[in-house]
């Protein structure tokens, strides 16, 4: 903090010796202790409350950041609808389900095995 060196110290010794007197010398080098040591705390104590409301202030900026970005559900919303195939005009709506044009109707139970066995024997021949 200060740039005291020993010489400077003496010559504080020195006029303290010769102002005060040697008697009455210890007393106020303990009492300019003490002064000392409370001056270093109060120092040390505010350096620490501003460390801490630096801190605080980091803390709700950081909040107010988190805050103003996009929730998870709304990432969640957004990725949903750019996975799903946007409807096109040729889609008719009945009854709640959707049916397309042009493309056969959907297989029974049935005929499913004998579809999945043929893609089979297929895939097996290609090779």
């Amino acid at each position: 903090m200060f740039d005291i060196g020993f010489w400077e110290l003496t010559v504080i010794a020195i006029v303290a010796l010769l102002v005060v007197g040697p008697e009455k010398l210890p007393r106020v080098a303990r009492s300019a202790g003490l002064w000392v040591g409370k001056a270093r705390r109060f120092v040390s104590s505010v350096k620490a409350d501003i460390d801490r409301e630096l801190a605080a202030d980091e803390l709700k900026k950081a909040l107010a950041k988190q805050a103003e970005s996009t929730g998870l559900h709304e990432i969640i919303e957004e990725t949903r609808k750019s996975i799903q195939p946007d409807e096109s005009p040729s889609v008719k709506r009945e009854q709640g389900t959707a049916t397309i044009p042009n493309k056969p109707a959907a297989s029974t139970k049935a005929e499913e095995p004998s579809a999945a066995i043929t893609s089979k024997s297929n895939d097996s021949n290609s090779q």
